[in-house]
């Protein structure tokens, strides 16, 4: 294959995975209506539920892949839904009949998310034990739902947020400290639902598949606690740059002034049922299958990827000319396929996402090795404050570079690898996927 057949391929190969990962397929696989006598069946792999059991059902969510959900969960169930809400990131909503979606700030929460997180609020407590409340989640919906706890503001909601991420906190430690200054998030929604059934349909973003960590588990036992939180703040060293009313919610909360998350074995949580649908090495796997296609040997790493941006791409590229120079673990022509979600900590002013500076850190440590070409991109098709979803590294990259004055290790310093790429014409832009299953790494060695 030429070079551009190469970007056609790690495109093709991208693509597979996000075409897996559809949280609307997902929805028509995983829920659907059954027969049983007299009985209307809502059932999924692991649960069946008797839709004649319930006078109302309410639909609610969040997340930047919401709306085909919700579009799934209307084709299913039309009429029977009562009301329903789903909030999505600006850009990514489509239309809906019976659900109502609105759009609002993300990653920094903002008036509308607000909004829409108080209506959800609403709306839960409306249901009672006759009612079924249908919860869908996919990632981004922590942001989109802020519902500020104990007089905090959206504005201190928006400081704290911005400090955890860009201090290099993973997501579940920004989770943990979201889930405490909050009334809808560690399993709060489900309380205010209590004592409707809840069913929790989960598109998940989160390594591991944490239920307390994706969207910062609405529906789901918390096990962290205020004293969590404030390690985490510690730990970064936030403290001093935290609004006020943040340090004193964490602090009263972890002398037991405040009520704590509901916890696992918590029998609020006996009608609720939490089900992930889709996840990155589902993704990962239909890529693996997209490759051989290509007569490339699958190998799929790891969908657990996580740590330092720059180090996950030191690691990556080792793997690859470990390949190209012994074969070992595969033999070329590969594919080399790992996903997950690094962590970025932001120091310089520049512009650009975690998978764009994974590809630049990824090309310099390649040094314009022959014959290995990847692609590090966002499954949402969002890469940091950018349109990019991520970046191309290719044997040409530092070349075309450097005929352009360009020197990889500055942009590295200033976190601008968007300007570089776009510079060289290597970002890679996709436009909302209507997925989010974190981030997937391509790599295609000859």
């Amino acid at each position: 294959m030429t070079d551009p057949d190469k970007k056609k391929a790690l495109k093709e190969i991208f693509d597979a995975a996000i075409n897996a990962a559809s949280p609307y397929n997902a929805v028509q696989k995983k829920l659907r209506l059954a027969p049983a006598g007299k009985r209307l069946l809502l059932k999924t792999d692991h649960k069946s539920i008797d839709l004649n059991r319930f006078k109302r059902i309410f639909v609610v969510g969040g997340g930047k892949a919401v709306c085909p959900m919700a579009k799934a969960v209307e084709e299913l169930l039309g009429n029977r839904i009562t009301d329903g809400l789903v909030v999505t990131k600006y850009g990514h909503s489509k239309p809906l009949k019976k659900i109502r979606a609105i759009e609002a700030g993300h990653p920094l929460p903002d008036g509308s998310g607000l909004k829409g997180a108080g209506e959800i609020l609403k709306i839960a407590a409306q249901a009672g034990a006759d009612d079924l409340l249908i919860v869908l989640l996919t990632g981004g919906a922590s942001a989109l739902l802020p519902a500020p706890a104990f007089g905090l503001s959206l504005k201190d909601k928006q400081k704290a947020s911005a400090l955890l991420i860009n201090s290099g906190a993973s997501i579940d430690e920004i989770n943990t400290v979201r889930k405490h200054l909050s009334l809808i998030k560690g399993g709060l929604l489900a309380e205010a639902a209590h004592p409707a059934t809840v069913l929790t349909l989960i598109v998940s973003d989160v390594v591991g598949g944490s239920l307390s960590s994706i969207a910062s588990g609405p529906t789901a036992p918390d096990p962290s606690t205020y004293a969590d939180a404030l390690r985490i703040i510690k730990a970064f060293k936030l403290a001093g740059e935290m609004p006020e009313k943040v340090m004193d919610i964490l602090r009263r909360g972890s002398k037991e002034a405040l009520p704590e998350t509901p916890k696992p074995n918590d029998p609020l949580f006996e009608n609720t049922a939490n089900i992930i649908i889709a996840d990155n090495l589902s993704a990962l796997q239909a890529a693996g299958k997209r490759a051989g296609d290509f007569g490339l040997k699958p190998a799929i790493l790891s969908s657990s990827m996580t740590g330092n941006t720059r180090e996950a791409a030191g690691f990556f590229a080792s793997v690859l000319k470990e390949i190209k120079n012994s074969g070992n673990p595969v033999k070329p022509p590969a594919c080399v396929l790992m996903g997950g979600e690094t962590t970025l900590k932001v120091t310089g002013k520049g512009l650009g996402g975690r998978n764009q500076e994974f590809s630049l850190a990824l090309a310099a440590a390649l040094k314009s090795a022959p014959g290995i070409y990847t692609l590090s991109a966002g499954t949402d098709g969002t890469d940091g404050p950018t349109e990019a979803a991520g970046a191309y590294a290719m044997p040409d990259t530092l070349s075309r570079a450097e005929a352009l004055g360009l020197e990889p290790a500055k942009y590295l310093a200033r976190n601008d690898s968007y300007n570089f790429f776009k510079r060289i014409d290597g970002l890679f832009i996709t436009g909302p996927t209507g997925t989010n299953v974190m981030d997937i790494v391509v790599g295609i060695v000859e």
